[in-house]
């Protein structure tokens, strides 16, 4: 079954006159649509939601190395716990911009799927079409970009309220640095 927020979206998205609990929802997506009501959006949920955790992690990490070598004039080992975090800040809004762009076109589908009865993600990204899709996309590159730059900076906040240890930046793997020093 859905979760309560799925259903409180569908109540939000759908016009009027749908079933305000879940208690009443629930029977009524069963009967209107099957069992398959309750599991219509998984693919593309999954299709987005995939996306956007590989983003969010190497994008971040991607994006922290990169500022780190040509950004920022110093080495993270020289810069203050509050330098660091700004860059943690920076690092995390820059790689929810692109989790918000890899993600639209998925989230765009299910919520299409979600405002419909019966439909499917070929139906509904049809109905979309390409511009349908991607409609939306900068109000939620600021709301993405803001969140995942708020979760990558509480989390490494924790980590140096609580003293832990922070993973020194990758360095490059013995096997790669042979084989470019063979190449040249």
């Amino acid at each position: 079954f859905r979760s309560k927020q799925w259903y409180q979206r569908r109540v939000a998205i759908t016009a009027g006159g749908w079933s305000t609990t879940l208690r009443e929802g629930a029977p009524r997506i069963m009967k209107e649509e099957g069992i398959r009501g309750f599991y219509k959006g998984l693919v593309p949920l999954w299709s987005r939601q995939i996306p956007y955790t590989m983003m969010k992690f190497a994008c971040f990490e991607k994006t922290v190395e990169f500022l780190y070598k040509y950004v920022v004039p110093k080495p993270r080992s020289d810069c203050s716990k509050s330098e660091q975090l700004v860059v943690t800040f920076v690092a995390g809004y820059i790689a929810g911009v692109f989790c918000a762009i890899v993600s639209h076109p998925a989230d765009s589908i299910v919520s299409k799927l979600n405002a419909s009865e019966g439909g499917s993600v070929v139906s509904a990204a049809k109905e979309l079409g390409m511009a349908g899709m991607w409609k939306g996309l900068g109000p939620r590159i600021i709301m993405i970009g803001t969140l995942t730059a708020l979760q990558w900076f509480i989390y490494d906040s924790v980590k140096v309220a609580f003293r832990l240890p922070r993973p020194p930046p990758p360095e490059m793997p013995e096997s790669l640095k042979r084989k470019l020093a063979a190449q040249s």
